[in-house]
């Protein structure tokens, strides 16, 4: 993977504001992979204890979104299919891999997980993005 597109998206991860709410943080990438892990607070329980549904929809599309980008374009998502599998345990460490599955001209499909830190399958995702044939407006900065 080019080096510059790597430093520069670490760069935009680390200083996004959503990424900072949410302690999003980016682990591994590669080209078409992603790995981005947060902690389960408290302030991201829903009205039973659990997790929220969408903290966890925030740790798959920051996932997404970076493995889709990690080409030097810009891509959007189109779809995203998400099951919720199991409550992930208060304080618990999750980690999310996006993983290319096919890349075309126009759209890319990309698998994604989420697991607790002992490995337990939370959520799982199948995604689609727009592939837009623009570099990363922030290359370069």
């Amino acid at each position: 993977m080019n080096n510059e597109i790597r430093n520069a998206i670490y760069k935009q991860v680390t200083a996004e504001p959503f990424a900072k709410k949410f302690g999003l943080k980016l682990i591994d990438l590669q080209e078409g992979y992603a790995e981005v892990e947060m902690i389960f607070t408290r302030d991201m329980e829903n009205m039973f204890g659990m997790a929220h549904g969408g903290a966890i929809f925030a740790l798959i599309d920051a996932a997404f979104e970076v493995a889709s980008n990690s080409h030097g374009t810009m891509a959007v998502a189109l779809n995203m299919n998400i099951n919720y599998l199991v409550s992930p345990a208060k304080d618990s460490k999750l980690t999310a891999k996006a993983k290319e599955i096919n890349k075309a001209k126009k759209t890319a499909a990309y698998d994604i997980i989420v697991t607790d830190d002992k490995n337990n399958l939370i959520a799982a995702c199948q995604a689609l993005v727009y592939r837009m044939e623009k570099p990363l407006p922030f290359l370069g900065s």
